[in-house]
C-alpha cells in the first residue's frame, strides 16, 4: 500500500514543500511589516551556497543551517536599507537583490582552487525514523518518515501563526503593514520593526535554501532551487497572508512538482504528453496565483497589507 503512487505522491510533495513553507512563512512575516521583498530567489541560492559550503567544510548540518540563516539575514538588510532607509522602489530592489544572488550564488560556486560544483555535501538530511511505525501502511510515511527539517517547518508555521496574532509584538508589526503612521503615532518605532522582519524573512528564506542543497539536491550545482523563490512569493498569495495556510499551500506545489513524474509512470494517455508541458504545471498554478495580486481590491480581501510596498515617510504622519 505504501508503494502506491497516491502515497508516494503525498510522501513527495511533502518533502518538496518543506522548503516552500520557510520561503513562504518569511516572506508573509517580511510584508506583513508593508515591505514587498521580490528578492526570495536570491536570497535562497545565497542561503543553499552558504549552507552547502559550510556543511562541506566542517561535516556539520548544524552549522551549515545557522551559515545559512545568517547569510540570508545579512543579504536581505541590501533590500531593507535600500526599501526603509533610501525609499527605493521595493520591487526594483527586490529584483535586483534576486539578479544579484543568482550571480554570487553561481560565482562562489566555482571560486577557488577546489570549487563546490559537481562535489556531494558531505552530510546530508535523513528520515528520523527508518522502519517500525515508518513502516505502517499510510500514515507510517506520511507522519514518521520525513527527515528533521520537515517537522521543524511546521513548527515555524505555528509558530510564526502565533507570533503574529497571539502577541503583542505581532500586533505591532501588523499594524505597520496596515498603517505606519498609527503605529507610529502609538509609540512603534516603524523603522526598526521592518528591519527586524525583513530580517528575519531573510534567514528562513536562507533556510528554505539550504533545505534545497542539503537534502532535495545534494550535490552542488547552479540553481539547485530551480524557480522556489518565485513560486513563495505567489504561495504567500495564496495563503491569504496566514502563516498556517502556507504549509497547505506548500504543500500542494510541492504535489505539482511531483504529479509530472507520477502521470508518466501511469501510462497512456498520460505517457504521451511531453514532459515538458507536465513540468509547466506548478508555474501554470503560480501564475494563476500571482493573478490575484494584480487588482488592488481582490488582494485586499485576501489580506493583503494595506502599507505594502509603499515607503514610508514620517514627514507625512
Amino acid at each position: 500500500m505504501n508503494d502506491s503512487q497516491l502515497i508516494l505522491t503525498m510522501f513527495a510533495a511533502i518533502g518538496l514543500g518543506t522548503p516552500l513553507i520557510f520561503a513562504t512563512v518569511g516572506e508573509i512575516i517580511t510584508e506583513r511589516a508593508g515591505i514587498l521583498n521580490l528578492g526570495v530567489q536570491g536570497m535562497m541560492l545565497v542561503g543553499a551556497v552558504s549552507g552547502f559550503w559550510a556543511t562541506f567544510e566542517t561535516g556539520s548540518l548544524t552549522l551549515g543551517v545557522v551559515v545559512a540563516m545568517i547569510a540570508g539575514a545579512v543579504f536581505s538588510l541590501i533590500h531593507a536599507f535600500a526599501s526603509i532607509t533610501l525609499r527605493v522602489s521595493q520591487i526594483v530592489s527586490g529584483l535586483a537583490l534576486t539578479i544579484f544572488g543568482t550571480g554570487l550564488a553561481s560565482f562562489l560556486g566555482k571560486a577557488g582552487s577546489d570549487p563546490l560544483v559537481g562535489e556531494p555535501s558531505r552530510e546530508t538530511f535523513e528520515p528520523l525514523i527508518t522502519g517500525g511505525i515508518a513502516d505502517w501502511p499510510v500514515v507510517g510515511p506520511l507522519l514518521f518518515g520525513h527527515d528533521l527539517m520537515v517537522y521543524v517547518a511546521l513548527v515555524v508555521a505555528g509558530a510564526a501563526s502565533y507570533y503574529l496574532f497571539r502577541t503583542r509584538m505581532g500586533l505591532s508589526l501588523r499594524a505597520v503593514g496596515e498603517e505606519p503612521a498609527s503605529a507610529e503615532s502609538a509609540g512603534v518605532n516603524v523603522a526598526w520593526v521592518r528591519y527586524a522582519h525583513v530580517m528575519v524573512g531573510g534567514a528562513l528564506a536562507g533556510l528554505g535554501g539550504a533545505y534545497y542543497s542539503l537534502a532535495l539536491s545534494p550535490t552542488w550545482q547552479d540553481n539547485p532551487i530551480g524557480e522556489a523563490g518565485w513560486i513563495a512569493i505567489a504561495l504567500v498569495i495564496l495563503a491569504s497572508w496566514r502563516p498556517w495556510r502556507a504549509i497547505f499551500a506548500a504543500y500542494l506545489f510541492g504535489a505539482a512538482v511531483r504529479i509530472q513524474f507520477t502521470l508518466q509512470t501511469l501510462g497512456s494517455p498520460w505517457s504521451d504528453v511531453p514532459s515538458s508541458l507536465l513540468a509547466m504545471l506548478p508555474f501554470i498554478l503560480a501564475i494563476v496565483a500571482m493573478l490575484a495580486l494584480t487588482s488592488g481590491k481582490r488582494a485586499r480581501l485576501l489580506g493583503a497589507p494595506a502599507a505594502l510596498g509603499v515607503p514610508y515617510f514620517r514627514e507625512e504622519r
